[in-house]
């Protein structure tokens, strides 16, 4: 038997088949999903917060690890990893003073690749601002004979006055270090220091030397002055020497047995680059603890996200109920809260990038720093977020989704 429609056609059975829901669109899915935060702005902000704040401390370490690693690569590059050292090392006899040739200043400069070659030599003298200070009180600065080649092979600067010449390397005239020019309180050349048992007149101040920390603490006067005023003998205890980059290894070979060929065993040779090399390497060692709490943090801001999610789904069962009763599919519903979620974590993680590069770039800023801040921190934190924000809408979701249609309708 046939039935017959509102038109009085027949029906076949074939025609008679359930009602399909009706497909939500990336824009209805975006509106529904939007609905319940627009509703309620000041829980949005706050249940964001969370999220926002472990963001942007991750970012922010990331960032200030960053660019104190780009700082000292900088430096690296401008002063160069090609830079050795030749130092007394320990005599094979105890209490044997180790002293390096007068002749081993000449000798480095004869080796294949060397450009450059400089010396200090510690002298027994003290440096104070005057004569009345107590002797002892050196504020740990060590004076020091120099070549004139030093500044050339350290790759140094003068931050105000001039380096020593042939002229005033002979006469009382001394070069400080920029951390001895603060600590004996001078602030500009043409200033007198006392210096042995006489004053010295101030000629330069260091700019600083990150390579040679040694120099910055120290007051330099010229070798020959030295021999005639301070006694030196003429003993290097500081061989500093410059070559080309492919020469590097194959001058350390050899360094050694040139400085001192009778005993090489008692020179020491060292790459003062190595020290920030390291300090490159190991600049994030400390960051990871901080990383790891900016991790907790951004978990802490989950748990947040998805408590909001459970209240909302609470307070939203008419709502809920209202739309399941209009034919909205469990998936539909689920859709609509996982996207809410996301939602809130996504602004929370916008907001948390903005401010950890913002930070950064206070910090960066204030130490005279580049700005550094890698994509992969701010895409691995953003993606974070949105990895979190789906974790905690999943069982608000899937709640609301069990919710009974007249249950929910008859407990509004």
């Amino acid at each position: 038997m046939s039935r017959t429609g509102n038109a009085g056609g027949p029906v076949s059975r074939a025609g008679r088949g359930r009602l399909k829901a009706a497909r939500l669109g990336p824009r209805d899915v975006a509106h529904v999903g939007s609905a319940g935060l627009r509703s309620r702005p000041m829980r949005v902000v706050l249940s964001a917060l969370g999220i926002a704040i472990g963001i942007a401390t991750m970012i922010s370490v990331v960032g200030i690890s960053a660019s104190s690693q780009a700082q000292l690569l900088r430096e690296l590059d401008k002063l160069g990893t090609n830079l050795l050292v030749a130092s007394p090392g320990e005599s094979m006899f105890a209490g044997e003073e180790v002293k390096l040739p007068e002749e081993s200043v000449g000798m480095v400069g004869r080796i294949k690749g060397v450009q450059d070659v400089g010396a200090t030599a510690d002298l027994k003298a003290t440096v104070r601002r005057n004569e009345k200070i107590d002797e002892g009180d050196t504020g740990g600065i060590a004076v020091k004979a120099t070549t004139a080649g030093l500044l050339r092979v350290l790759r140094g600067e003068v931050g105000s006055g001039s380096w020593l010449n042939a002229a005033t390397g002979r006469y009382p005239s001394v070069v400080l270090g920029h951390v001895s020019a603060e600590r004996l309180g001078i602030t500009a050349p043409g200033q007198q220091v006392w210096l042995g048992e006489r004053n010295f007149t101030v000629v330069g101040i260091l700019a600083p030397l990150p390579l040679a920390p040694e120099i910055e603490r120290s007051a330099l006067v010229g070798w020959e002055g030295a021999k005639r005023l301070l006694d030196f003998a003429g003993h290097p205890t500081s061989v500093y020497e410059r070559s080309t980059d492919a020469a590097v290894r194959d001058v350390r070979k050899v360094m050694a047995a040139t400085v001192d060929p009778r005993n090489p065993q008692n020179v020491k040779v060292t790459d003062p680059s190595s020290a920030l090399r390291a300090k490159a390497a190991t600049e994030g060692a400390f960051s990871s603890l901080l990383l790891g709490l900016g991790g907790i943090a951004l978990l802490v801001g989950g748990v947040g996200v998805a408590n909001t999610m459970i209240i909302s789904v609470l307070e939203r069962r008419y709502e809920i109920g209202l739309r399941r009763s209009l034919g909205a599919t469990r998936g539909q519903i689920r859709i609509q809260f996982v996207t809410e979620s996301l939602m809130l974590s996504g602004l929370g993680g916008l907001a948390g990038v903005a401010l950890g590069a913002a930070a950064t770039g206070v910090y960066a800023h204030s130490g005279g720093l580049p700005w550094v801040v890698p994509l992969w921190a701010v895409g691995g934190g953003f993606g974070a977020t949105l990895a979190i924000g789906t974790v905690a809408g999943l069982y608000p979701a899937v709640r609301a989704s069990r919710l009974s249609p007249t249950l929910a309708l008859h407990a509004a």
